[in-house]
């Protein structure tokens, strides 16, 4: 039985993540972050909670230590580490702590893996967010695109991206990087646009809020599901040399393209209840994203099975159905 160890298992991805590795067999460890509503942090993780080969720890990048001590305890196969403070705008708000746990939390966890378990595979996640102003002639990111971030998030992801590649060179590990684009499902954060789009037009839909607050409807993205990138994620590390791969649809949609699909599923027109509000804007905009993942899908086979409007149908009969209970 292969063993896997996950950090920010309680996060959208992990928690997939997890569900995906438990039904190949594996045995899966992972770490949370401690808070003071332990309630709701793990909530994510209640399907798999009780299944014998699951299991859950308290534990923060920032503290290499006890990273270690766990990986010495449990000898995983596979290492994921996709902890992080994921939210771009926020990140602005709170840079050093996005930097801190970012940036020198890939390097501890790296350190930790180095000096425990050096057999294993390491995953390290890698964001679009990287490439930041960059785009190739066609109009596309990809491996070989340059990186220009533009937010202490997308900042600190190149450290972590730079630093698994040292580390691969440096000490001969297996440690790999998936520069994934934007993925989405029922489970992302409320305060990500997505989500945010989707519950805002059902509450109003229902009488429950009057206006939905966003901020630049003109940036695109290419928004796939996050069921589809973890399994990119193990593909990945089933490979049998490591390297970097983009993870993306190939496919871009606008902020306000979303807005219009999801009020009009709804039976609404957006233009009638969407606001922009300055506050949820950007210091410095990143206008455009759109990924080039034939790498991945020549080299290791993966393609998407969600659409967009899959996605957001998804999405939408989820919250639709809370709402309406």
């Amino acid at each position: 039985m292969k063993k896997a160890f996950i950090t920010g298992i309680g996060g959208q991805d992990g928690s997939y993540l997890s569900e995906y590795l438990l039904s190949l067999g594996y045995e899966v460890h992972g770490i949370v972050r401690r808070n003071s509503t332990p309630e709701h942090q793990s909530s994510r993780l209640d399907d798999v909670r009780l299944n014998p080969n699951f299991n859950i720890y308290y534990g923060d990048l920032l503290d290499q230590g006890g990273i270690e001590r766990l990986l010495d305890q449990i000898q995983p196969d596979e290492i994921y580490n996709i902890a992080a403070q994921s939210h771009v705008r926020i990140s602005f708000d709170i840079p050093q702590f996005t930097i801190q746990t970012n940036a020198l939390g890939v390097i501890n966890i790296l350190e930790a893996y180095r000096r425990s378990c050096p057999q294993a595979k390491f995953y390290q996640a890698s964001s679009s967010e990287m490439f930041g102003l960059s785009v190739d002639e066609d109009n596309t990111q990809r491996e070989t695109t340059p990186m220009n971030p533009v937010s202490p998030y997308g900042c600190s992801k190149v450290f972590g991206y730079n630093i698994t590649r040292n580390y691969r060179r440096a000490y001969n590990l297996h440690a790999s990087n998936g520069i994934l684009f934007n993925h989405e499902s029922p489970r992302r954060g409320s305060n990500f646009v997505t989500n945010k789009v989707v519950q805002g037009a059902i509450k109003i839909k229902l009488g429950l809020q009057d206006t939905l607050e966003l901020g630049n409807m003109d940036s695109y993205r290419d928004w796939g599901h996050s069921k589809d990138y973890v399994r990119a994620m193990h593909l990945i590390l089933q490979h049998e040399e490591p390297g970097d791969w983009v993870v993306a649809t190939g496919e871009t949609h606008s902020v306000r393209e979303m807005c219009d699909y999801v009020f009009s599923k709804l039976g609404m027109d957006y233009k009638d209840y969407v606001v922009q509000n300055p506050k949820y804007l950007r210091p410095e905009e990143l206008p455009y994203l759109k990924g080039d993942s034939s790498k991945i899908r020549k080299e290791l086979g993966w393609e998407p099975e969600y659409t967009f409007e899959m996605l957001m149908d998804e999405m939408i009969d989820f919250w639709l159905l809370y709402y309406n209970n």
